[in-house]
């Protein structure tokens, strides 16, 4: 029998904390994806694991916090501990790749392309396998025009990410840059979810409205949480990243032409001087 879904069991709670997630996890990305353009190459595979892990921990945690308001009436859920942190796995990878692409070679439009189709399937594969990894008296259906819907959206959002990742400069435009792909990921989980039909068995016990445990899911999620608070210390600690100071080669070579624009009035004022006899220039 089709079983009852209800896929906001604890209201807007979960869908409005999984989004301030995926924010986080975007903004330490984007921060950090910066801050290995301006360092040197020792230390840049650093910030951009660093960035790709970010992201990739905001947008699994978002996963399973909005999966708390997921219940079956007909049938308890729990999760399969395995392929819940594969799921984890695949999504730091997949970002982690794009992450790296684009911060080696930039936003041309074939590698922007094909790092973010491969991430954005890559997140897709991440929301779907751990829905996999779901445990009831059932079984899950998706309707396949929705879930092709779903994975768009995590291509385009993927390669919106990446482009903003190398391109978008300042704090507050990186916030605002973090704030919209938050919207994309959340968006394409609930996508995702409106694709999912449950066929519950026969034999299935009905639960009092307690369909999801809260205490199988929450154990998975304190190294991710763990990781990102950590990773907001370390950009909270870079005075570069904090001040906006983005681009400071790129202020270099700024003070040097300005250096460089004096030296040259100095010099038309001296051959001025000279050419026009003024006394002060014979010394």
């Amino acid at each position: 029998m089709q079983g009852t879904i209800d896929g906001f069991s604890y209201g807007m709670v979960t869908p409005l904390v999984g989004y301030v997630m995926a924010c986080l996890g975007s903004a330490l990305g984007l921060r950090c994806t910066v801050r290995s353009l301006a360092t040197g190459r020792t230390r840049k595979p650093g910030w951009l694991a660093l960035g790709a892990t970010s992201i990739g921990c905001g947008i699994w945690t978002m996963h399973f916090i909005a999966m708390l308001g997921f219940q079956v009436s007909e049938t308890a859920i729990s999760y399969d501990g395995t392929l819940t942190f594969l799921s984890l796995l695949v999504a730091v990878l997949v970002v982690g790749a794009g992450v790296f692409t684009v911060g080696y070679r930039g936003t041309r439009p074939v590698p922007l392309l094909a790092a973010g189709v491969f991430t954005g399937l890559g997140v897709a594969g991440m929301h779907y396998l751990g829905m996999a990894a779901m445990r009831m008296d059932g079984s899950l259906t998706y309707e396949p025009g929705v879930v092709a819907l779903s994975v768009l959206i995590a291509v385009v959002a993927a390669t919106a990410a990446l482009w903003a990742a190398v391109s978008v400069r300042g704090f507050l435009a990186s916030l605002g840059a973090s704030v919209v792909m938050g919207v994309a990921v959340t968006g394409m989980h609930y996508t995702g979810m409106a694709a999912v039909g449950v066929q519950v068995a026969h034999d299935a016990h009905a639960t009092s409205g307690d369909g999801s445990s809260a205490i199988d899911v929450l154990p998975l999620l304190v190294g991710p949480l763990i990781f990102l608070v950590l990773a907001a210390a370390v950009v909270m600690l870079d005075p570069m990243l904090i001040m906006g100071d983005d681009e400071p080669a790129a202020a270099a070579a700024a003070r040097r032409i300005d250096i460089g624009d004096i030296q040259a009035d100095l010099n038309a004022d001296n051959n001025w001087g000279v050419t026009s006899g003024s006394p002060g220039r014979e010394l």
